[in-house]
């Protein structure tokens, strides 16, 4: 296992970012797919690995349920290599491995595999180099399969919604995260925190914003994604906003943080 780590902590290409938190209705998966779309549209080739048995990647992504023959189950769970499942989107150099049904059971079919925690690590090889970025869109939970996630990332992008439990629910995954550094990847990073679901009208959300910037410092990024009616609308059209309302605040704000997501991972290879 120890080449197969150095092939994906190494100074190849692809980087790989978990987008994570186990609390959900956050904005993680709009997250995965707007980062993605604009990273995209800004000339970067980015994976979306739907890791979520709910699927919303996928669905958000216009995936329809019968173009999911080969899904993420498989590939963790080793039945097929990583790019049989790979999928086109309408986003030019926008890619995505949706979901699948089965992948609700991989949690209980891991705890009998030896090297569990490795399976996605291991399968994601193949794309190294093929890529500029694989964004993996965790399950709002801290089970097996966001584990494998976090093992097989370079850093973590964290979604954070502006609500009174945010900072009290954060620390069970930052406390994860530092057990999954110390145990199986030693050079995973948080790559940064986004503030979700901002409302500046709101006392509440300009109070947990100063609280997690505090907290947190420079790991916060700057761009503050807004509570947008037109993020909210996207989805349904199986459509990332972006594409959807490419003028609205909420398009405008993750174009806003893909530019510092690029700006921090150049300052990480300079």
């Amino acid at each position: 296992m120890g080449n197969d780590r150095e092939l994906l902590n190494g100074n190849h290409s692809t980087r790989i970012l978990a987008i994570a938190n186990q609390k959900g209705g956050v904005g993680k998966t709009t997250t995965a797919i707007n980062l993605a779309t604009a990273l995209a549209a800004i000339g970067q080739s980015v994976l979306i690995i739907d890791l979520d048995p709910q699927g919303n990647a996928s669905t958000g992504l216009g995936v329809a349920y019968e173009a999911r023959g080969i899904n993420s189950y498989q590939i963790l769970m080793g039945m097929n290599d990583l790019l049989d499942g790979v999928l086109e989107t309408e986003i030019p150099g926008l890619s995505i491995v949706p979901s699948g049904t089965d992948l609700s059971g991989a949690e209980l079919e891991l705890v009998d595999i030896s090297g569990r925690e490795y399976c996605l690590r291991d399968r994601l090889i193949v794309g190294a180099g093929l890529f500029d970025y694989i964004l993996i869109d965790c399950p709002p939970a801290l089970n097996l399969l966001t584990i494998n996630a976090l093992v097989a990332a370079h850093a973590v992008l964290v979604p954070l919604q502006c609500e009174f439990f945010a900072l009290e629910g954060i620390s069970h995954l930052i406390r994860t995260i530092d057990r999954v550094k110390t145990t199986f990847n030693q050079g995973l990073e948080i790559q940064g925190i986004v503030l979700t679901m901002h409302d500046s009208r709101n006392n509440l959300s300009e109070m947990v914003a100063k609280d997690v910037r505090e907290y947190f410092g420079d790991k916060v990024y700057d761009t503050v994604i807004p509570r947008n009616v037109r993020i909210s609308e996207a989805p349904s059209h199986g459509r990332p906003v972006l594409v959807y309302d490419v003028n609205c605040a909420g398009s405008k704000a993750y174009l806003n943080l893909a530019g510092e997501v690029i700006h921090r991972e150049n300052r990480i290879s300079a």
